[in-house]
């Protein structure tokens, strides 16, 4: 059974920012060809981080909304962990989307006279 899935992704374009489209195409071919479905790509342009715990100060934030069985987020991370243009990255569950609703139609009232 397919979960709906978020993944977090830091990249790392420092200095080359025109890459950065090039990169998140690529990642998401990548998640295609492991058999994801990518509803959404969310791009958040780079940002400074709070505190520097590695050799980046900053990095390109990348949003993934996806669906996909849960043994390939295991898979995902262990493969984009050698991925020398993914920094970080974080997969979350998401709730089941819900269907689209249909608005109830409005009735005539029936005129009393």
């Amino acid at each position: 059974m397919k979960n709906r899935y978020e993944g977090l992704l830091v990249l790392n374009t420092k200095g080359n920012e025109e890459s950065a489209k090039d990169i998140i195409d690529r990642l998401e071919g990548e998640f295609k060809k492991e058999g994801a479905r990518v509803e959404q790509i969310q791009k958040m342009d780079r940002r400074q981080f709070s505190y520097v715990a590695g050799p980046l100060d900053s990095g390109y934030f990348v949003n993934f909304i996806f669906e996909a069985e849960p043994q390939l987020i295991d898979k995902l991370k262990a493969k984009l962990k050698l991925d020398e243009d993914v920094y970080r990255q974080h997969y979350q569950k998401l709730a089941p989307k819900a269907p689209a609703e249909k608005k109830p139609r409005k009735e005539k009232a029936a005129k009393s006279e």
